[in-house]
């Protein structure tokens, strides 16, 4: 496969623009730009594609807003920018936006929003749940609230973050340099850029040294480790200059603009060794045979084919999925918290509303949150005799 085609393929994607392009290098809200990227996602939605939008600015906007020249140093009035900021990032992108016929929402998130499993739930249901109504969710930071403890550091991280979140097919990163380059184009003249690696690469992060620029906090280096961040996910990253005309139409076109980081697997197949490799587990779930064989036919974990609940565990916890014998069938990120899987147990789907009061997804385990131990095998497997 030509490496650029991986994003004219992409269907999910996300965005993120940089402080220096929102704000014009701090000089203020750049209408102009934001409509040109509005106009160019209005496109790539009437394509059928979702975006989401990762907007850096609102401190930068608040800077100017507040006449700072210098971003300052100190959390609190780092926090008052940002809320001057945002009040008009909001109004500014609705209004762009709408011109497009885009609807748009806000989310503000932490990282604690992100750590914290239910609160991550909540996140990716709230987005999948946008997407679907093709509004166009603009995330931030909340700056007005960070601490050092909490603060993602930079808006490239939280773009990865969102792209891991959604299970986004492509990152692409707007900022004001053309890509990423073989050494530092300012000071090195015999650099090039670089078109297209792997995003896991790490000889791209001494390529990619360097500090951001006085508006915003991230550099070419947080870039480059979130492209290896959303490639965790599947998702492949670009970096390209939010500068260039119909920037995001060329690049979802196959045209080389920019750098392409792709990801060494697949969507699917990185969550599962996501699933497999790095999650301890809250408890399990024992199941029937039929389960069983569903599980192994690719299916999802229904409650009717459950019959017992071991643990206390929440809503989105990685649990086993252990057959009538105890051996581990499967393990995954289970839809409901203990006490209500044990209220659902041997029940259909249809009547977890009616159990519970409210319905959330009709399986226990969704089987793109669910992977097949190794060495399990279906009651009918003849190596089984």
């Amino acid at each position: 496969m030509n490496t650029r085609m991986r994003l004219r393929d992409a269907r999910r994607l996300v965005i993120k623009v940089g402080s220096a392009l929102v704000t014009n290098n701090g000089a203020g809200f750049d209408h102009a730009a934001v409509d040109g990227w509005a106009r160019q996602i209005a496109a790539l939605r009437q394509d059928g594609r979702e975006i989401t939008l990762v907007s850096s600015g609102a401190i930068a906007a608040g800077m100017q807003r507040l006449g700072w020249e210098k971003r300052p140093r100190e959390m609190h009035r780092l926090q008052a920018a940002a809320a001057v900021g945002q009040m008009g990032l909001v109004e500014a992108y609705e209004k762009i936006f709408s011109r497009h016929g885009l609807a748009t929402a806000q989310i503000l998130l932490t990282h604690d929003d992100l750590a914290d499993r239910n609160r991550y739930l909540n996140a990716r249901s709230t987005l999948i749940a946008l997407l679907e109504l093709g509004v166009i969710p603009i995330i931030n930071e909340n700056d007005t609230v960070i601490t050092d403890e909490i603060r993602f550091g930079d808006n490239d991280t939280l773009g990865a973050l969102v792209a891991n979140l959604i299970d986004a097919d492509a990152l692409i990163i707007l900022t004001d340099q053309e890509g990423l380059y073989t050494a530092d184009p300012r000071s090195d003249a015999s650099a090039t850029l670089i078109d297209a690696g792997r995003a896991e690469d790490r000889r791209f992060e001494a390529m990619a040294g360097g500090a951001g620029s006085g508006i915003g906090k991230g550099g070419m280096l947080t870039k480059v480790l979130a492209a290896r961040r959303a490639a965790r996910s599947g998702a492949h990253t670009c970096i390209a200059s939010g500068r260039e005309p119909d920037i995001l139409p060329r690049l979802i076109a196959g045209e080389a603009l920019g750098t392409l980081l792709h990801a060494s697997s697949s969507r699917l197949a990185a969550r599962k060794q996501w699933l497999a490799d790095h999650l301890q587990l809250a408890g399990a779930l024992i199941i029937d045979a039929g389960a069983v064989d569903a599980l192994h036919g690719g299916k999802s974990l229904l409650p009717v084919g459950a019959l017992e609940v071991r643990g206390d565990f929440g809503r989105g916890a990685a649990v086993a999925c252990l057959s009538e014998t105890g051996e581990e069938i499967a393990r995954g990120l289970v839809n409901y918290a203990a006490g209500e899987c044990r209220r659902i147990l041997r029940k259909p789907s249809a009547e977890i509303e009616r159990i519970l009061g409210y319905v959330d997804t009709p399986e226990l385990i969704h089987r793109d949150n669910l992977v097949i131990r190794q060495g399990s095998a279906p009651r009918n497997d003849p190596d089984r005799r």
